[in-house]
């Protein structure tokens, strides 16, 4: 499935492109060696704001129908400087337009009005704002077109565990013909506010097909083999124990399983235990993926079967498979 990148049209070009990440910063040591904590996290694309590395912003709820957005900069790489602030005040009662109140914070503008209204639709949509009361929309620096048949979901970061963390409304779009600009809704209490720089993701998108979900009940035969998968599985991952260099046992029973080449067998598990889909044929043969290798097998390992042992490089690809750098994923614990 292919997923086509269009640029904010404001700012077109600028920010960080999405990118997958399985892993967060402030998730215990365990988390390293649990593949479905670290494929939730790396589920959808993280979102990044339109900014350059010298500039960033902070979005602020005043109540009563009052945002206040400020720009930054940081020409020198030392102290950041506000440039200056638009502050958004919605209509009473909601009938009327909104009003922007734009305040210059250096000694001489270095720019207009119009360019700082302007800039500041660039990281928010000021229409968006207070529905519900507190709601600030912010804009990702890149925009998504899906193929046909394929909605893209905005959401939170998963498994970002730092307080405190905004709510945040999930939106779907139907991105295979409407040309949506990537838009994150937070909810903030009065007094609160976001910023935005250029390496901290502002959201994530999630890519999901559009079609019809039946939920059927297992019959009898069904739940049997369930019952005997999951009897089967819990003994081979109890017999297959390793242990990390800080003491703590775990399997990777589960993730070799997944990247098992033996696709074929997994498939017929699939359907012993929930049956042929009515009307539709086996499903296609997937890539082979790599063999998972153990956390103490990695560093010197064999490029290919039949290639001569040499030693990974820090910056090569991990060979657990991963499709990351080395020192980013088994590398770290050495």
């Amino acid at each position: 499935m292919e997923v086509r990148l269009f640029p904010n049209s404001t700012r077109p070009g600028v920010g960080l492109k999405p990118r997958r990440e399985s892993q967060r910063p402030l998730l215990p040591q365990h988390a390293r060696h649990c593949p479905v904590l670290e494929a939730g996290s790396a589920l959808g694309f993280l979102v990044y704001p339109p900014l350059v590395e010298n500039e960033s912003f902070h979005v602020e709820y005043q109540g009563e129908g009052r945002y206040r957005f400020v720009y930054y900069v940081n020409p020198t790489g030392g102290k950041w400087e506000p440039v200056f602030s638009v502050l958004v005040m919605m209509p009473t009662g909601g009938i009327g337009m909104l009003k922007e109140e734009v305040t210059f914070m250096t000694p001489v503008p270095t720019t207009s009005r119009e360019n700082a209204v302007l800039m500041a639709r660039t990281f928010i949509v000021p229409e968006d704002l207070d529905t519900p009361p507190g709601a600030i929309s912010l804009r990702g620096a890149w925009n998504f077109q899906t193929p046909p048949g394929w909605d893209t979901v905005y959401t939170p970061i998963f498994n970002m565990i730092q307080r405190p963390i905004a709510p945040m409304l999930v939106i779907r779009v139907e991105t295979d013909w409407y040309a949506h600009e990537t838009e994150f809704r937070y909810v903030l209490q009065r007094g609160e506010g976001m910023s935005g720089s250029y390496s901290i993701p502002i959201g994530q998108a999630v890519f999901v097909p559009r079609e019809e979900i039946t939920l059927r009940d297992c019959n009898e035969e069904q739940l049997t083999a369930i019952r005997q998968s999951q009897a089967e599985f819990t003994r081979e991952k109890a017999a297959l124990k390793l242990t990390t260099p800080y003491g703590l046992p775990y399997s990777p029973h589960y993730l070799r399983q997944t990247r098992s080449p033996n696709v074929s067998a997994r498939q017929s598990a699939h359907e012993v235990m929930t049956g042929p889909e009515p009307g539709r044929g086996p499903a296609p043969a997937e890539k082979p993926r790599p063999p998972v290798l153990p956390r103490s097998d990695i560093g010197v390992v064999p490029a290919r079967p039949d290639a001569p042992t040499r030693k990974v490089g820090r910056n090569d690809p991990c060979p657990c498979g991963s499709g990351r750098k080395y020192k980013k994923c088994h590398g770290e614990a050495s």
